[in-house]
């Protein structure tokens, strides 16, 4: 008998051995997003896979299928063995199917609907009349050790003549040590965070960042996730997105309401929602929802795409206010399903999201971005005083030099041996390769400067090209802090080798007023110009290796000016510039102005301007070494306002000019963006040749296509000639789409975009100018065409072609090949 029973027990244990558990994931076949609760049939009993399309099947026996179904797709059937670990179920879309919009529920709609009314009574910047809190955020570019195989790699090296080289591949190896002592990077800062009367503003308390002596400030304006899970549109890495908690939002996705579970003693909802469409770069998420105040409790976010995003909000209820209020914030960045790396501050992320087994073959494909938040020290409905208001974050002085035991109270309850030596190991790995110093000086070379000693040499002077100058060179500078922050002077000279002409100027300037810094300068200057030229003064400096445009410009004037102008930024979130200045031109071409019947074969010019650049979007951030957009939001605006000043410095001419210019630039979470530039501007009275407009004509007179063939400009007509039309006012609209970039073959991986340029003009007065010929624009100037980016080295190809009322007659006269040339510098 006791044998029979050990008998009994040896099948029954022979039986559970032999069940595997299996794990597995639901994603799309064509870009690998996870499709959340898919229903999992094997052995006659269903489940669903969790809202990351993740789910176990207890294996007992090889031969029944497992069958996968999700509204939209084709039916999978797989079979597993006992060897099988993990599965990976890609579903294929039924394209019948794809025709039928997915529709929420009726009844998770009516919740979403009231969660949507319910905002101002649970969002606390509506809800609340002031509140104020200290934050903790801790930033890590980091790996899993135990994720890294540490086993040296053998590489095949192909030769085009003999035998394949052998070379060993040491680098997961050594990568996998550097993540077991350190995390690749971090930074830690304390803010403190205060609302009321409808505005808000971040005061950075204290600061460190690994490798710095001073933060990067730019960071510290960093925003990759909307704080708050009600703002629309939500912002996932600082591209916003409609958030499903809205009314436009609840067009462009579907809910489901998965149960209904309990958070703090209280009933919560919990509902997926997902795209209607399935697209890669949507957003899906799983909402808990407070079914007694329909307020958000708890939130995750997952973006699959670029880049794979996870966001996850918890809240506390306050039972006094009535209200969830911020307890923790976490934001992960991996790589998504692109092939290119990932960098952020210095730390490369690559990442393959999907549970598919292969070989990797490069270790920081573990890699991520990790950042945590915690408020603490709250206060709400209590008295808050926010000073300087218009600046949305405030860095002072002081919180760059705490010490040691103030960070402790942050790490004393979580002991992390690899962050404690990040910091050490870093800071001695910056003082080794002076990062900080190379972080400065890219800033400086941004603004177009490479600083030596008290001078900063201003790059763009030392050498151009045109056809009148020929080969210009030259050198400029302007000095700086280490000389004094108080004053500067700017000059430069240079000598053009083919007009055999010196030009020359200076530029003193004075601080009148640190906060708002506020200069006040002189200037004067003996150099060329480029006639119908638009310059706005409020334009930002940046640094090119070469100004293509001018390089076949033929018609200059010689400008002698003499000015006195204030730049300042008193205005929020503006850049104002005020001018008085005389100049004294001489065309350099045949040209003659006439009038009132008096002919004019050089000028005097004396004119007040006023320009501002108003960015009201933006936001900016105050740090010691002045105030800085942090948010770069677009539309963007500059106008300007030019006056001549009648009978005063020998003034010539009465006319007065307004010049206007909008940008906007739509980023997209795949890495595309979109671009419209609309620019205008209207000259009234007497206005000679040399201030009209000609609206950047940058093609050659010339018969021949390949003869015409030059630099492609930014945002310059490639198929309009030069002088070939002049107008006392016009419109111009640029519209542009830069698609991701494509991979040809070795390192050639080319950026393309997608340009229409329109412009229309006309010119009442074209009696007034004798000695050269030109046509206006009524009708319209249309011109269209693709830029092939960044193909090797930085080159790349254009091509655009003219069509319209202006289309010339020859089909090859409309067609203009153009080479391109973007520098990265790496900053």
């Amino acid at each position: 008998m006791n044998y029979f029973w050990l008998f009994l027990c040896f099948i029954f244990s022979s039986n559970l051995i032999s069940q595997t558990k299996i794990k597995g994931q639901v994603i799309d076949f064509d870009n690998a997003v996870p499709i959340a609760f898919a229903s999992v049939t094997y052995n006659n009993e269903t489940i669903t896979s969790d809202w990351e399309g993740k789910f176990y099947v207890l294996l007992i026996d090889e031969k029944l299928p497992i069958k996968i179904n999700y509204k939209g797709f084709y039916e999978k059937i797989i079979y597993a063995s006992n060897k099988t670990s993990t599965l990976t179920v890609k579903l294929v879309n039924d394209l019948n199917a794809k025709k039928k919009e997915i529709y929420s529920e009726i009844e998770v709609n009516n919740i979403i609907k009231k969660v949507i009314e319910n905002k101002k009574n649970n969002d606390p910047s509506k809800a609340l009349s002031s509140f104020q809190y200290k934050n903790y955020e801790y930033l890590q570019v980091t790996a899993n050790p135990d994720s890294i195989s540490s086993k040296i790699d053998t590489i095949f090296k192909k030769k085009l003549f003999g035998k394949p080289q052998i070379k060993l591949d040491s680098t997961n190896y050594k990568f996998k040590k550097v993540v077991e002592k350190q995390h690749l990077y971090q930074t830690e800062k304390v803010t403190l965070i205060q609302f009321a009367k409808k505005q808000t503003k971040e005061t950075i308390l204290a600061t460190r960042m690994a490798g710095f002596d001073q933060p990067v400030y730019e960071y510290l304006g960093l925003k990759l996730v909307s704080y708050s899970v009600y703002e629309n549109p939500f912002e996932i890495m600082e591209i916003p997105v409609q958030n499903p908690i809205s009314n436009y939002g609840r067009r462009l996705y579907t809910y489901k309401l998965i149960d209904t579970v309990s958070i703090q003693g209280r009933k919560a909802y919990r509902i997926y929602f997902q795209p209607k469409k399935l697209n890669a770069n949507k957003l899906r998420g799983l909402l808990y929802i407070d079914a007694e105040t329909f307020a958000i409790s708890k939130a995750y976010y997952r973006i699959y795409g670029f880049v794979n995003i996870n966001a996850t909000y918890t809240f506390n209820y306050l039972s006094e206010h009535g209200i969830w209020f911020p307890e923790k914030q976490s934001f992960k960045v991996l790589k998504g399903n692109n092939y290119d790396d990932i960098t952020i501050l210095g730390g490369t992320i690559k990442f393959s999201s999907s549970l598919e087994n292969f070989e990797r073959k490069n270790a920081t494909d573990q890699a991520y971005l990790h950042i945590e938040s915690k408020p603490y020290d709250i206060e709400i409905n209590q008295p808050v005083s926010i000073t300087k208001p218009r600046v949305k974050i405030e860095v002072p002085q002081s919180s760059l030099k705490k010490p040691s035991e103030y960070w402790n109270v942050f790490t004393k309850d979580t002991l992390d041996l690899r962050k404690i030596k990040t910091y050490t190991i870093i800071d001695s790995l910056s003082l080794s390769e002076k990062i900080e110093h190379k972080i400065f000086l890219g800033r400086k070379i941004i603004n177009g400067y490479f600083p030596v000693s008290i001078i900063d040499i201003d790059l763009r002077s030392i050498i151009k090209y045109n056809n009148f100058e020929g080969f210009r060179f030259g050198i400029g500078g302007i000095t700086n802090n280490k000389l004094s922050a108080k004053y500067k002077i700017a000059f430069y000279g240079a000598y053009g080798l083919k007009d055999e002409k010196t030009k020359f100027g200076i530029t003193p300037s004075y601080l009148i007023h640190e906060k708002s810094e506020t200069w006040i300068s002189a200037s004067y200057s003996d150099d060329i110009n480029e006639i119908a030229q638009t310059n706005f003064a409020t334009d930002s400096r940046r640094f090119k290796i070469y100004d293509p445009r001018p390089f076949n410009i033929t018609t200059f004037y010689n400008n002698k000016l003499s000015s006195v102008f204030i730049e300042s930024k008193f205005l929020p979130k503006t850049t104002s510039y005020f001018a008085l200045s005389q100049s004294q031109i001489t065309p350099l071409f045949d040209y003659t102005f006439v009038n009132n019947g008096v002919t004019y074969n050089n000028y005097n010019i004396t004119s007040f301007q006023i320009g501002f650049q108003w960015n009201p979007f933006s936001n900016y951030m105050k740090t010691p070494v002045g105030k800085i957009e942090i948010d770069k939001r677009h539309p963007k605006f500059s106008i300007q306002y030019t006056k001549t000043l009648p009978k005063i410095a020998e003034n010539d001419f009465d006319f007065s000019k307004i010049d206007f210019k909008t940008y906007y630039e739509l980023p997209y979470l795949s890495g595309q963006k979109s671009a419209v530039l609309l620019q205008a501007g209207i000259a009234i009275g007497d206005v000679p040749i040399t201030h009209l407009y000609s609206i950047q004509p940058n093609n050659l007179n010339r018969d021949a296509i390949l003869q015409r063939i030059t630099f492609a400009g930014k945002n310059s007509f490639e198929t309009m000639y030069f002088n070939e039309f002049f107008s006392n006012k016009y419109a111009s609209l640029q519209l542009k789409h830069t698609f991701n970039k494509i991979k040809l073959g070795y390192k050639i991986n080319p950026e393309i975009t997608v340009v229409t340029r329109m412009a229309f003009g006309g010119n009442n007065k074209n009696n007034q100018h004798l000695g050269i010929t030109y046509n206006t624009m009524e009708k319209g100037f249309f011109e269209s065409g693709i830029e092939c980016n960044k193909l090797f080295k930085g080159f790349g190809l254009v091509a655009f072609y003219r069509y319209g009322p202006y289309q010339l007659a020859r089909f090859e006269d409309n067609i203009a090949l153009k080479i391109s040339y973007y520098l990265d510098l790496g900053f």
